[in-house]
């Protein structure tokens, strides 16, 4: 284990100088979002992958008309400084064979429907900035047992 601290310590200390200008760019996707309750109703949504955000945003009504209740309200900072209170829930999200379930934003008029940084390790996906694409997540378990 304690190799794979001291080789997660030497990444975290490069640096990347692109060769290019960076192109920002926004990734868009369309999966399905479930109750987990009931897995077989679904809806397919248009998300905004956003990796900066931790959970999902998808409207409420959508959530409501597959069942999914709001469980608790939490507060959360709005890109502009501002702070607000939102319903979550739970939702299984469905992606090119693979299901994970995560924490639902229930979403109101005005927000942006997201997929989360939560959600998409729950898929077991990472989003790829540069290319704008959604890649494998790499799993990495570590062991507390010595060798030996």
């Amino acid at each position: 284990m304690h190799g794979v601290l001291c080789r997660a310590a030497r990444l975290a200390k490069q640096t990347y100088t692109p060769s290019e200008p960076l192109r920002m760019g926004l990734t868009y996707i369309k999966l399905s979002v479930a109750n987990p309750a009931r897995p077989r109703r679904s809806a397919r949504v248009k998300f905004l992958v956003d990796s900066g955000a931790h959970y999902s945003v998808v409207p409420a009504p959508v959530l409501r008309r597959l069942g999914i209740k709001p469980g608790k309200t939490k507060s959360f900072i709005l890109a502009d400084g501002t702070e607000t209170r939102r319903s979550l829930g739970q939702a299984l999200f469905r992606l090119n064979g693979e299901e994970g379930a995560s924490p639902v934003i229930f979403g109101e008029e005005g927000d942006s429907v997201l997929l989360g940084s939560v959600s998409l390790e729950a898929l077991g996906f990472m989003l790829d900035p540069l290319r704008r694409q959604l890649r494998p997540l790499p799993m990495v378990l570590a062991s507390l047992k010595g060798k030996g």
